[in-house]
This record gives structure tokens, sequence and C-alpha cells, in this order.
């Protein structure tokens, strides 16, 4: 088989409908939205929320919680895509490895607020991480295979 010769099955692709496009086609004059009325209109969108006067759905429901909208935006790395990274020669396990490390090694694309380290994997190699955060777990790795982890704050968000 040939690159020029590749189609798709039969009825695999369905063309669509053009609607009002005159009698003959089945769907002309109304374009199948059936006859006067808000909803054969173009432009109606808030209706499908409306219940006759009834409380809608959406607010019956109890809303809880709160969005932050400066919510601080961390890069979680997992302890084995940085034991991958060793493995690869991509980070040197002798110096510290921080942000800008982890970025110029392609582990993560942009530094956001800072790292936040988790514990899923296996570590096997002895690294000196500076990250903003830890879990308990990625720390007791971290420390069970000789290394260290040292917190400091995030640096403000500069994507």
């Amino acid at each position: 088989m040939k690159l020029n010769q590749l189609s798709d099955n039969k009825g695999a692709r369905k063309s669509r409908i053009r609607v009002g496009r005159g009698i003959g086609s089945g769907k002309g004059k109304t374009g199948g939205r059936g006859v006067k009325g808000q909803k054969s209109r173009s432009g109606v969108s808030g209706i499908r929320a409306y219940e006759g006067g009834q409380m809608p759905l959406y607010m019956r429901l109890p809303k809880r919680g709160f969005n932050k909208p400066n919510r601080a935006a961390f890069v979680e790395v997992n302890i084995g895509r940085l034991q991958t990274a060793v493995d690869a020669g991509k980070l040197d396990a002798g110096k510290t490895i921080d942000v800008a490390a982890l970025v110029e090694a392609g582990v993560v694309r942009r530094a956001k607020n800072g790292v936040r380290l988790l514990g899923v994997g296996e570590l096997k190699s002895k690294l000196d991480l500076v990250v903003a955060h830890a879990s308990a777990g990625a720390k007791a790795a971290v420390e069970k295979a000789g290394g260290s982890v040292t917190l400091v704050q995030g640096e403000a968000k500069g994507e």
C-alpha cells in the first residue's frame, strides 16, 4: 500500500447539510428550525437555562468555596522524573538542583512561582534540591537516597 492510495472507509466522512438552500433540498425555507418564535431566530443563547419561571437548576444547587484569583501556581515535579533526567545525563547530581537547573535540563518548561516536589517514582541518586514545596513522601525519599531538600519562597510569576 502507498500513501497516495490511502482513503477513508465508505461512510466514514459525512458531508454537512447546507440548510436554507431552497425547498428542493428538504432543509430550505425555515432551515430545520420550525416556524417563527424566539428559538427560530439567530443569536438566542440563554433560553436553555429558563425553566418557565421555576428557579433554574444552576441557581437551586448550593455554591461552595472560592477560587483565589491571585493564587500561586507551582510546577509539579515527581522524583521519578528527576531520576530519569539524571540517568539521561541532563541533570548533574553533584551540583545543587534549583528551578533554573530544571528549566535548563528540560525537566520543566517554565518556573512559574517555583517547584513543588512530589514523591511518585523512585530516586537512587544523591540530590541536593532547592524547591518551593516538597511533599513529606518526596522529602523522605530524597533523604533516604542521601540527598537534601531546601525549601525557599517562590519568586514572582514571570511566565
